[in-house]
Parts: structure tokens; C-alpha cells; sequence
């Protein structure tokens, strides 16, 4: 099993790079004091329209609060350091397109609330949203990528599992697995959905109230959905994983594709977090820590998969992928 050691290097970088953005979130407004209102917008609707407002402080107050909590947890991750090629990825991804979403949330609050009189005046360009999204995204795609390291090494001392498959004798491996978590997020996010068309069509809240809080709970009713379960199946044509109670959407592996698979054990810590961690090439799905299939490519990346019965299924996709292989 790999060993994690702290990376003093990476803390030091969040370190550095956390104090930065933290005090031009908080410098900049201060700058720019005189030419804002009180107080300011801080939430627009449709038309860009301004429909909420905070406090001065309050509205400089939330973007360092948002970067705050996933400043320290990149700080404590690098502390105890990033043994794993999905885990090195996830971190310099959150860095980069954290930090830069962080900035964006500021800078479009200050840039709409600049030179008005009162913060209903207060304005957001319609290209803002898709770019305070997009742009972080995509440096953190970028970030990810260049700061994954080299792949991930197999334990030498691990000889990959095989099944003895007589001539002829075909052999199926299906296994499941379900995180409750997610399951209760998706029922929370449900329960919220009905009480919002509950209070919609009694006329107890309507407008902003709905239209703000909906989008986040359909997010979370459709992550904790597709979050909540996954299927893995092997058969002769490859590995299929089935994601969410109905086993779709669908990611089919073949075996063509397949150099051999493997078990690991791997913790959310290691990875990233839960959910499907990495970038593509050095990805993880972590529903629960502990026992991996881990299924390594022909062009050197690999996938692993937090599932029951690990080692079995190793044993059938490496029995499958020998027969196909020329001796």
C-alpha cells in the first residue's frame, strides 16, 4: 500500500496562494470603500436585476468564508500529504479554480455595485454567471492536469489476481454498492422540492424565495441520485458500471482496453474526497473507503472503483483479458 507522507511543499503553496487571495478579497473593497453603496447587491435575478441585498461587511464577509473553508482543507490535505496521482489532481484543481471562483464571486459583487447610488441600481452583465463558472473550471481542469504527478504505481509485492476458467466456461461478476449519505441528501433535496410547490401554489413563498433556492436543490437531488449507488458488472465484453438507483447513466470498459485489474486498499482522503475524484487517466469513484478494483489501461492510466467483492471481479476481468491475449 502507498504510503502518505506530508507534503510540506504543497502546504506551503496553499499557505502563500490561500494569504493572497484572501487579502485582495478583503483589500479590494476596502479600496474601493467610497464608491460603493450600503448596502450592496449581492444576488441578481432575472434581467440581471438585483433582488437582494447585504450589508458591507456581510458582502465582503461571504466570498472570504466560501474560500476560507476550502483553504484549510487544501491546507490540512497537503499536511497530510497526497499519495495518490486523483488526489494530486483534485488538490491543485480545488487550489487554482477554488481560489479563482473565490476572486470572481468579489470582483463581479464589486464590479456591479460600483459608482451606483443605491444597491437596486446595481447591475451584472448577462455573461457574468457562465463566466464565474466556466473560467474556474476550466483553470482547474488545467490545474489538475499539470499538477497530477506520474501515475500510480502497483504494489510489486501484489501479483494480480486470476480465475481458473476451464475452456469454454463463461463466468459473470456483478456487485453493488450504496453510500446512505448521499441517499438522505437526495431525500432532503425531495422533501425540499415538494414543500417549495407546496408554498408555491398556497402563495406562502413565492418569486425570489423559489426561484433562489430551487436550482441548488435540483443539484442536489441529482448528484446524491447518480451519487448514491453504483453497479459494477464484468462479463466477455468488459467491465460496466452502472451509476445511481436505476444503473444509469452507463460507462462501458473493454476489455480491449484492459491490461489487467487489481485490489487496493484507498480512503477518501487519499483520493480527494468522495465522489468521483481524478481526472481522466488516474480517476477514482469513492462511495466508501476501503477495498478498490483498480483497472489499469493498456495506454498506462487506470480507474478505480470502491465496490464489494473487489478481488473477485479482479480475478474474472484478468482471466478474460488472458484469453484474449495472444500467449
Amino acid at each position: 500500500m502507498t504510503t502518505r507522507e506530508p507534503d510540506r511543499g504543497k502546504a506551503l503553496i496553499a499557505a502563500v496562494w490561500g494569504a493572497v487571495v484572501t487579502s485582495v478579497l478583503i483589500a479590494a473593497p476596502l479600496m474601493l470603500r467610497d464608491r460603493l453603496p450600503e448596502p450592496l447587491a449581492v444576488h441578481w435575478g432575472p434581467g440581471s436585476a438585483a433582488d437582494r441585498a447585504a450589508s458591507f461587511g456581510v458582502a465582503v464577509a461571504l466570498p472570504v468564508a466560501l474560500w476560507a473553508v476550502l483553504w484549510l482543507a487544501l491546507v490540512v490535505t497537503a499536511a497530510r500529504g497526497l499519495s495518490r496521482r486523483s488526489a494530486r489532481a483534485s488538490w491543485w484543481a480545488g487550489l487554482t479554480g477554488g481560489g479563482l471562483f473565490a476572486l470572481g464571486l468579489g470582483g463581479l459583487t464589486l464590479l456591479a455595485n460600483l459608482d451606483v447610488a443605491t444597491w437596486t441600481e446595481a447591475t451584472l452583465p448577462l455573461w457574468a454567471p457562465l463566466a464565474l463558472v466556466a473560467v474556474p473550471t476550466a483553470v482547474g481542469v488545467l490545474g489538475g492536469y499539470l499538477g497530477r504527478g506520474a501515475p500510480d504505481e502497483r504494489p510489486a509485492d501484489q501479483e494480480p489476481p486470476v480465475l481458473r476458467l476451464r475452456p469454454g466456461q463463461r463466468a459473470v461478476w456483478v456487485s453493488r454498492i450504496s453510500n446512505p449519505w448521499p441517499l438522505a441528501l437526495t431525500v432532503v433535496a425531495a422533501l425540499g422540492l415538494f414543500a417549495l410547490g407546496a408554498f408555491e401554489i398556497t402563495g406562502i413563498a413565492t418569486g425570489p424565495v423559489v426561484t433562489g433556492v430551487l436550482p441548488a436543490l435540483g443539484v442536489v437531488l441529482v448528484v446524491g441520485l447518480f451519487a448514491s449507488s453504483l453497479t459494477a458488472r464484468v462479463t466477455g465484453d468488459g467491465l460496466v458500471l452502472g451509476f445511481g438507483p436505476l444503473g444509469w447513466p452507463k460507462r462501458r470498459i473493454g476489455l480491449a482496453k484492459i491490461d489487467k485489474a487489481w485490489t487496493e486498499e484507498r480512503s477518501p482522503s487519499q483520493v480527494g474526497g468522495w465522489g468521483v475524484r481524478g481526472l481522466p487517466g488516474a480517476a477514482t469513484i469513492m462511495l466508501r473507503g476501503g477495498e478498490c478494483l483498480v483497472v489499469g489501461y493498456r495506454s498506462g492510466g487506470q480507474l478505480a472503483i470502491s465496490i464489494d467483492d473487489a478481488e473477485r471481479g479482479a480475478s474474472l476481468i484478468n482471466a478474460l483479458v488472458s484469453e484474449r491475449t495472444p500467449a
